[in-house]
């Protein structure tokens, strides 16, 4: 009845039929009690489980291997749920017990296999302890091959990594698998030193390294750019044996190649007896890295075997060299392309800013996942073509059940904060909250842009205050959105606290100092804030950083001075300076030194019109009219019109672009009835246009 009870599920059927048959004095025997046991583990019956358990001790069978198996299972399976810690160290306890009394008879490896069981299930530093005290006390010896590299690979899981060490200390007798073991936790913790120190342990200790062994070592002299400890352990690979491992093999390859030693990597490679489809990838992969398309694709068609991981890797090269003619070649004669051909594809399109082709592929996908989503997006968004980020964001949440990720959002945000899209951006930060995003670092980054690009500094200065982690980038983006937006002061204070919580400005850092004290006019303190950036960060200034000055100059009446500096600059002036100086001499009404600038815009521009209008306006303040009629003559003769500026507004969840007099939207008729409707209510109050303001002669 039990085994048939089992054979269907019946698990509640069968612990009743067992008490049952207790009740009638009826004695269990071998056979019985692991199919009760195994009722109670389906079940999670722990407390009918212990009761059996006890039975099984009353009735004599606490040294039977079946049943002990069955109980190590039942109470390992509750040492992997969710109770709370001091019971998963009673069940340890339990096992260990029942461990002592089966290692006469219980099979040596089933015995490892249950405690590696355990040690895999384990979520707690204590837990672990618990086991490893028994794994020494009662069952195994410490240098166990099986349970001892499972230990020390679980420290590493559960962040333990200073008692992985000391439990590595005290094996006397250590094997490769022990040294692995450390090896992988070290390479999980990026501790690349640690690996190639340890090694030099193990070598010395006359421990011979293995075929994991080799690949992770040279994975940390490459890491660590160390070629001369690299080839040291290369000449260990030819004494230990291991010259035609494919597995090791490639990892040489993957380090001379990227080291720029591709001769070498070449060699290692011909002395390969034995090469798989790796081997090959790794060699053609090494010869891309090295832009050495010509040899890589010759290798290609040599080899005897491609998967779709050597084609993706040839694939990648042409369009990393941005050869895309030669890439899409390749990829219409791929056999058995994947979706990450596709993307690959896709995402060498957008980023070489073929935005029409990258739409024309995307069209063609007969399956799209994120990946190919943030592609579109991606390359929409990196080719400044931010109303169709957002049409592909809303294309995406209503025909894909495709959910963003953390670069989708930051794309969208970035495209609202350009377009001044408040509104989405708004649901965009309440959908990211939704969806688990809320303390994502670079969703937060993106939201504090967009709050200080729309002018939101309370909302920005929120998130900033709420992030649970910040990162350069957050400081950046606050500090200039503060500067930006007059808040100079504040700007300033949050610098103090950056450089107290030990975070070192960078260049971008200093425009927003720089802008503060430009809004501020503190003359004299953006000038030891500039002078800072060489003495106490080894920052050298770039021309925006000159910018800055000349525009604080500019802002504080200092005309004179900022045309001293912008002459006593280590690098040439760009247009941006003289235009900022140009800008100044409007604020200030300087006509001689306007004149100045619009002569060194000439040079650089000599056919952009806007120069000719800033010092025309100039003129028109000062009454100049003779010169103004002369500069209307020199900008007609530039042969070239001022492009018009162009403005967007957020229109039934949608981003509308427009210029002056612009007629291309669909109501463009109805934009203009109403727009002259609010003109005649502004006359019809008094309002009069100051057309000389607005620059309208020119």
């Amino acid at each position: 009845m039990f085994k048939g009870y089992l054979d269907y599920e019946m698990f509640n059927e069968v612990i009743l039929l067992f008490n049952d048959m207790i009740r009638e004095n009826v004695s269990p025997n071998g056979y019985t009690f692991p199919m009760v046991l195994k009722s109670c583990l389906r079940l999670m019956a722990l407390k009918e489980g212990e009761m059996v358990h006890s039975l099984v001790l009353k009735f004599g069978f606490k040294s039977n291997t079946y049943v002990g198996s069955t109980l190590i299972e039942m109470y390992a399976s509750a040492g992997q749920s969710t109770l709370p810690e001091k019971y998963h160290l009673q069940y340890l306890t339990k096992i260990a017990k029942i461990a002592v009394n089966l290692a006469p008879k219980l099979p040596h490896v089933l015995l490892q296999e249950k405690f590696v069981s355990l040690l895999k299930s384990c979520k707690k530093a204590r837990q672990v302890k618990a086991i490893q005290t028994q794994i020494i006390t009662h069952a195994l010896d410490p240098s166990n091959q099986y349970t001892i590299p499972t230990l020390l690979s679980k420290c590493f899981v559960i962040n333990q990594v200073s008692y992985a060490h000391t439990v590595f200390d005290r094996i006397r007798s250590r094997n490769a698998s022990v040294y692995n073991a450390m090896f992988k936790g070290y390479l999980d913790y990026e501790m690349f030193n640690e690996v190639i120190l340890l090694f030099n342990d193990m070598i010395r200790e006359n421990v011979s390294p293995n075929g994991y062994t080799f690949p992770m070592v040279l994975k940390s002299c490459l890491r660590l750019m160390a070629l001369k400890e690299g080839e040291m352990v290369h000449s260990l690979v030819l004494k230990f044996g291991f010259k035609s491992n494919t597995y090791v093999g490639s990892t040489l390859i993957e380090m001379y190649a990227s080291a720029g030693q591709v001769s070498c990597a070449c060699r290692v490679f011909a002395e390969m007896v034995l090469r798989n489809v790796v081997t090959w990838t790794s060699m053609i992969n090494g010869f891309v890295l090295n832009g050495d398309l010509f040899s890589a694709r010759r290798l290609f068609d040599l080899a005897p075997e491609r998967d779709v991981v050597l084609w993706n890797t040839m694939l990648l090269g042409y369009i990393e060299h941005v050869d895309m003619a030669e890439a899409r070649k390749l990829f219409d004669v791929m056999p058995n392309k994947d979706l990450m051909s596709w993307n690959t594809m896709l995402n060498g399109y957008a980023n070489n800013g073929d935005v029409e082709r990258c739409e024309e592929l995307f069209e063609e996908m007969q399956q799209r996942n994120i990946f190919s989503w943030n592609g579109l997006i991606g390359g929409y968004a990196h080719n400044g073509r931010f109303v169709e980020v957002l049409g592909t964001f809303k294309r995406m949440l209503n025909e894909s059940d495709v959910q963003p990720t953390d670069a989708t959002l930051v794309n969208v945000l970035s495209a609202c904060a350009r377009l001044g899209a408040l509104d989405l951006g708004k649901w965009v930060h309440v959908y990211a909250e939704s969806t688990g995003y809320k303390d994502n670092l670079y969703v937060c980054n993106g939201l504090i842009d967009l709050y200080a690009k729309c002018g939101m500094i309370e909302s920005a200065i929120n998130v900033f205050r709420n992030m649970g982690r910040k990162d350069l980038i957050s400081w950046n983006t606050i500090i200039n959105g503060l500067a930006v937006h007059g808040h100079g002061a504040y700007a300033l204070k949050l610098f103090s606290e950056m450089k107290l919580e030990g975070e070192k400005p960078d260049a971008i850092t200093f425009i927003g100092i720089l802008c503060a004290c430009s809004h501020m006019g503190l003359v004299d303190e953006g000038f030891q804030y500039f002078q800072s950036m060489v003495d106490e960060y080894s920052i050298a200034p770039q021309i925006v950083h000159y910018g800055c000055i000349v525009d604080l100059l500019g802002r504080a009446g200092l005309l004179e001075q900022a045309v001293d500096f912008v002459n006593k600059m280590p690098v040439k002036a760009d247009a941006v300076i003289w235009t900022t100086l140009l800008g100044a001499c409007r604020v200030h009404k300087n006509v001689e030194i306007a004149e100045l600038a619009l002569q060194k815009l000439i040079q650089i521009e000599p056919r952009n019109p806007s120069n000719y209008v800033m010092l025309g306006n100039i003129y028109r303040a000062a009454k100049i009219w003779k010169d103004v009629a002369r500069l209307k003559v020199a900008e007609r003769d530039t042969g070239s019109r001022k492009l018009p500026g162009c403005s967007s507004v957020e229109v039934e969840d949608g981003v509308v672009e427009f210029y002056s007099f612009d007629e291309r939207h669909s109501s463009s008729e109805e934009i203009y009835d109403a727009l002259r409707g609010l003109m005649n209510v502004l006359l019809s109050d008094g309002y009069v246009p100051d057309f000389v303001e607005l620059g309208q002669g020119i």
